[in-house]
């Protein structure tokens, strides 16, 4: 069925004086939910709700809320675009799937609430940006739930502007789902809503006169509810954004200080000399005392058989102190040896009545170093004990670290261990001279890379804020282009900062999976939605789905699967002209794993560069001169995700022009029976 006519459209022909307004996907969400949140109140009794989402994975974000609100009115209707199982049914509520290519409904979002005491409506339509489809083969797969979408449209309590969008809504269901008729015509009695047409049109203002006094005398509904979301909404979202900015201060910090430890282990190899540790030790020291505000930070090697230990290396306040060439007790030492045995950081609130002080050397070492508060941290590689880093706080009072600065020296102690033993191993230089240039292309990479998609963008933004602010007479048109442009770029930097946290995320193992059985076919499918939403139609080739009906179930976390597709598939688009093809296949690769292969008929690989295309930052053209966009980590996320669930991705080409496959494996369930 193919509705070509917008809801917004219709709705401002039959009120003229009506002006749409712009509105961000965040306000639209913080407005929906204040709108519902007055009928769960129970401040709104048995209304009629009528919502329409872009698409199924909208919807399914708040199935369980508008099951929640059905109990509340049984005239809730629900139109989405289909993608998986959405379907026409009548059950907690009406649901209405319209068609995702000829409905005009696949651009807007709509929320309509009817009630005699209480009418609001939300009628709006996504813009389309141009600059913002200049970059879209780069914006993030998640670019779908982004708050950064821009809407036009209309939101209102007047009475007669609900009814005519209710009842152009009411029409639409009509159109797709005839047998609720009779439904329908008892709520447009029971609400005394009318029927607008474009032929009624000079008689709406009458109309609207009788209608205003026909309810003038309306109770007025108690909006502190609807206020108190928007502020709460607002609030959390705050939060989310200075926990973001928190997340990357701490990313820096950690990353300043892996680039101290790597120049120093650079500067011995560059000059073709042996590595010095102790230059290792002092540079840690330095910059991890500084970073984490402690009264003192030591490091010194040690074994589990030491008896004692040498302090080498230290970070002192200006009133501690200095230890430097001092002995640490280590064989009698109770809470080395639970280092020793545990393998993991120990923290001491109050070292002068702790019990596990109990020792005489150790009692004597915390008086002469004044330690109040004291965290010892193992420098490990392999589960070998290679050196202590300790941070002491010497104070009247006791000190707890913050997490961040905790999990910081962990990090540090992690580079320490494995920079001290590249150290040791120094004999092997061809080994060594591989890590140096992987290193030094990742460090290119990223120079290039984050120069280009940072510095264009900024310079582009730079030059719409300077003519916004240089040309006050501008036209509107033109200063919408500037805004619309500047907005892009914004979007087009966060993406690369997105993938940097979540592939440092990955690698971290800081991500939460959760498990479960389902359909491959069913996790394809919403790869390719995605893919569809976010490309324009033509410009994509043709994609063809080879999956027997057969296959087992596999057990993964869903959204990171779709992920790996969607990514693959993203890929094999950039690469692969509007003319060419894409297939997606699977089958079993053994008892324990299913086969999925991505092949397409695009430019195709360089068979020395299958390995390396996994790497982080690479790029085949060169990170300068790239003509399909991108960061150059998304086969690297691909290949953390695949690693995780205990996969294996590859690749095979025949070489340029040859076309690629890409290759992955998936667990099959051990669950057979839920197929």
């Amino acid at each position: 069925m193919s509705i070509k006519t917008s809801v917004l459209s219709e709705l401002l022909q039959a009120v003229p004086q009506l002006r749409a307004q712009i509105y961000f996907k965040s306000s639209l969400t913080a407005l929906s939910h204040a709108m519902e949140d007055q009928v769960l109140a129970a401040t709104v009794e048995n209304p009629l709700l009528i919502a329409s989402f872009q698409r199924e994975s909208f919807y399914r974000q708040e199935a369980n809320r508008y099951r929640r609100l059905a109990r509340q009115s049984n005239q809730v209707y629900v139109l989405a675009a289909a993608e998986t199982d959405f379907s026409n049914a009548s059950e907690d509520y009406e649901t209405i799937a319209f068609d995702p290519q000829q409905d005009a409904l696949r651009h807007e979002w709509h929320l309509v609430v009817i009630a005699r005491h209480y009418t609001t409506c939300l009628v709006c339509r996504e813009r389309q940006n141009p600059a913002l489809e200049l970059y879209s083969a780069e914006l993030p797969v998640s670019f779908d739930l982004d708050p950064a979408r821009q809407f036009e449209g209309i939101w209102t309590s007047d009475r007669e502007v609900s009814h005519i969008a209710a009842d152009i809504l009411l029409q639409r269901i009509l159109a797709y789902r005839p047998e609720l008729q009779a439904k329908i015509s008892q709520a447009q009695r029971y609400f005394g809503l009318f029927r607008f047409s474009r032929s009624a049109a000079s008689s709406a203002k009458s109309t609207r006169q009788a209608i205003a006094k026909q309810h003038s005398s309306s109770e007025q509904v108690d909006s502190d509810p609807f206020v108190q979301r928007l502020v709460t909404y607002l609030q959390a979202s705050q939060y989310k954004l200075l926990k973001a900015y928190g997340s990357i201060a701490l990313q820096e910090r950690k990353e300043r200080l892996v680039n101290s430890i790597t120049a120093a282990i650079r500067r011995g190899s560059d000059t073709g000399q042996p590595l010095h540790p102790q230059e290792i030790l002092k540079v840690a020291v330095q910059q991890l005392g500084q970073a984490v505000y402690a009264s003192r930070c030591i490091i010194y090697r040690a074994q589990s058989t030491d008896a004692t230990a040498t302090i080498s290396h230290e970070f002192v306040s200006s009133s501690v102190s200095l230890l430097s060439e001092q002995t640490v007790p280590l064989q009698h030492n109770p809470l080395f040896q639970t280092v020793i045995q545990q393998q993991e950081r120990v923290y001491i609130a109050d070292a002068q009545t702790n019990e596990q002080i109990s020792t005489q050397a150790l009692a004597a070492f915390v008086e002469q170093a004044a330690i109040r508060s004291w965290l010892i941290v193992p420098i490990l590689y392999q589960g070998k004990l290679l050196g202590i880093i300790e941070l002491h706080h010497c104070g009247a009072t006791t000190y707890q670290w913050q997490k961040d600065d905790v999990a910081l020296v962990e990090a540090i102690a992690t580079q320490v261990g494995a920079t001290l033993i590249q150290a040791e191993a120094y004999t092997n230089l061809e080994d060594l001279n591989q890590q140096l240039e992987a290193l030094d292309r990742t460090r290119s990479n990223l120079i290039a890379i984050t120069g280009h998609e940072l510095r264009t963008p900024l310079s582009t933004i730079q030059v719409c804020l300077e003519s916004l602010a240089s040309e006050p007479d501008m036209p509107l048109e033109l200063q919408q282009v500037m805004l619309n442009t500047a907005l892009a770029d914004s979007e087009r930097m966060r993406k690369l900062i997105q993938d940097f946290l979540t592939l440092s995320n990955l690698e971290s193992g800081r991500i939460q999976w959760h498990l479960e059985s389902l359909p491959l076919e069913e996790c394809i499918s919403l790869a390719i939605s995605r893919i569809r939403t976010r490309t324009i139609a033509e410009d994509l080739p043709e994609i063809v789905i080879q999956v027997p009906e057969t296959l087992p179930l596999v057990r993964v976390d869903g959204d990171w699967l779709v992920e790996v597709i969607a990514k693959l598939l993203d890929n094999a688009c950039k690469f692969t002209p509007a003319d060419g093809q894409i297939a997606i296949a699977a089958h079993c690769y053994d008892s324990q794993m299913l086969e999925v292969t991505i092949a397409d008929t695009g430019r195709g690989i360089e068979p020395k560069r299958l390995e390396v295309v996994f790497d982080r930052f690479y790029q085949e053209e060169g990170a300068l001169r790239r003509t399909a966009g991108g960061t150059g980590l998304g086969l690297a996320i691909c290949r953390q995700i695949v690693n995780n669930w205990g996969g294996q991705i590859w690749a095979k080409s025949a070489g340029k022009n040859q076309g690629s496959q890409f290759h992955f494996t998936v667990p099959i369930s051990e669950n057979r029976q839920e197929q």
